[in-house]
Formats: C-alpha cells, structure tokens, sequence
C-alpha cells in the first residue's frame, strides 16, 4: 500500500520520534525522563521544550535552595548526553548536526533542547 503521509504529517511523526529519543536518552543517563516534551522543525533548527524534568532527588536540592548545583549537574549531563542524542537526530533526520545547545530553567521546571543542521543536501563531514 503506497504512503499517504503528506509533508505534514510526516514533519509531525519525525518531531513525535525525535521528543521520544530525547526523553528516552535522558531518561536513561538521570533515570526520570520529562514528562512532557514537544519538538518544532523549522528548516536548519531543531528545538525541543521539555517540562517535568526534575528528579525527586534534583527537586529536594531545589527545596533546599541548592538551584546552582542542580543547574550545574545539568549541564554536566548534557555534555555526558551530547553525542547520543546528536546521533538520534542525525539517524532519524537524515541530516548532520553542526551545533548542540542545551538549557534548563527551575521555576518553571523546563528545559531546551537546540540542534542546528549543515543545510539540506550537504553532505556529512
């Protein structure tokens, strides 16, 4: 049966596989995934929000007012993170990523995620 997925739809299934990889790869190096997690394409950007990111331990260090630590263990395991979540874009887009950046935010407890892409049709390096 011959694909009925327009440009769309098949945008949306490529975001949807991509917010599942990143919840799932943090969910793996923290041992709680975000809760909720959306994923926007838009020509060469990636960026995806996350809520609920918080551990129950990160969420009782926030309790105590230690913001920066958690903050900083963060940002540690973005770095830790980098490469197998570079690699899930790149498997599921097809495309290279030049550039990761990432952040997160306590109150409200988000996160974000930004991938930038070597423009369409350029080969990988």
């Amino acid at each position: 049966m011959a694909s009925t997925q327009t440009g769309a739809s098949l945008s949306g299934s490529k975001s949807a596989a991509i917010s599942n990889h990143i919840v799932r790869t943090i969910s793996e190096y923290t041992g709680r995934g975000p809760t909720k997690a959306r994923t926007y394409l838009n020509d060469d950007v990636v960026t995806c929000i996350l809520r609920d990111t918080l551990t129950k331990g990160e969420r009782s260090l926030v309790a105590d007012e230690l913001d920066d630590l958690v903050l900083a263990m963060r940002k540690a395991y973005q770095s830790t993170m980098r490469d197998d979540l570079i690699t899930g874009i790149e498997t599921i887009l097809g495309r290279t990523v030049t550039a990761f950046m990432s952040d997160n935010h306590i109150d409200p407890d988000t996160a974000v995620e930004v991938f930038l892409l070597a423009p369409a049709g350029e080969a990988s390096g």
